[in-house]
């Protein structure tokens, strides 16, 4: 009878090691999978930011993907627009609603920040620059 007491432990053992080794693998793919989408999502979008007129809109467009996204500058007058995809885009200044400054072409890459600035003052934006 010992024997066969021996055997079973063993077996239990084995099927006890197994179980515990399968667990292991499974946490293991969910953590590399989720650490594998975590990157991908990083590598498909950029950000945007910069500092405006404290207060005022920017708004960040593209007609090549139908994005759009407005953010408001803080008190010191920064802004950031973060997981915007990666293309070619329009970012505009506006002040009571209406568009003052416009820069085009702005390019987001991957996993990158571009700055975009409107150095005016508030109010002062929309209007030609004083050539005395």
């Amino acid at each position: 009878m010992n024997n066969s007491n021996a055997l079973s432990n063993k077996h239990s053992q084995r099927r006890s090691s197994f179980a515990r080794s399968l667990v292991i693998s499974a946490a293991v793919a969910l953590c590399g999978a989720a650490g594998s989408l975590a990157v991908h999502a990083q590598s498909t979008a950029g950000t945007v930011f910069g500092v405006a007129p404290a207060g005022d809109s920017i708004v960040v467009h593209s007609d090549a993907n139908g994005l759009q996204r407005r953010v408001h500058a803080d008190s010191k007058g920064r802004y950031k627009v973060k997981m915007v995809p990666t293309g070619v885009y329009v970012v505009t200044l506006e002040e009571n609603g209406q568009a003052v400054v416009k820069h085009t072409n702005v390019t987001v890459r991957a996993g990158g920040g571009i700055k975009v600035d409107f150095d005016c003052a508030k109010g002062e934006c929309g209007k030609p620059a004083d050539k005395s």
